[in-house]
């Protein structure tokens, strides 16, 4: 199977010293790893929520986003996750990427410059074009929600 690439254009940011670009961790992997860019150490308490540097910039082709999402690692070793998860870069952003990080467990995490604290997967994007209407087609299921189809 061929693999399909994107241009993304990428600027590094990080306060002069070396972090690796967003990359990819396996052959197939669908996340590139993202790095934490941090002056110091930084102790991630339990429960609390903390916007983290990159120190990069993107530039994503219209027509794709860059969704964030949490590794798994971090989300199960020690309930640190994403909070926004997943997260959306927008085509026509071009700020810094931070990452907002959640302390969901019971312990302090400490977070280093060039920790892997998030992956990022390139997606395709489109757009809805809403038509309003009186009624809708019926379903089976219909206007059953949460639990609605068994455990």
């Amino acid at each position: 199977m061929e693999k399909k690439t994107v241009k993304i254009c990428w600027i590094n940011e990080s306060w002069g010293r070396h972090l690796s670009l967003p990359r990819y961790h396996s052959e197939m992997a669908s996340g590139m790893d993202v790095e934490a860019a941090l002056e110091r150490p930084y102790f991630l308490k339990a429960g609390e929520i903390h916007l983290f540097h990159t120190g990069f910039r993107l530039a994503i082709l219209p027509g794709y986003e860059i969704q964030v999402r949490p590794r798994s690692g971090l989300a199960a070793k020690y309930g640190v996750t994403v909070v926004n998860s997943p997260g959306t870069i927008d085509a026509d952003y071009r700020g810094e990427v931070r990452i907002a990080l959640i302390n969901l467990g019971k312990n302090t995490f400490t977070v280093n410059r060039g920790d892997r604290i998030a992956q990022m997967v390139l997606v395709p994007v489109v757009q809805a074009q809403l038509q309003l209407h009186a009624e809708l087609d019926e379903t089976d299921r219909g206007i059953g929600g949460f639990g609605h189809t068994g455990l």
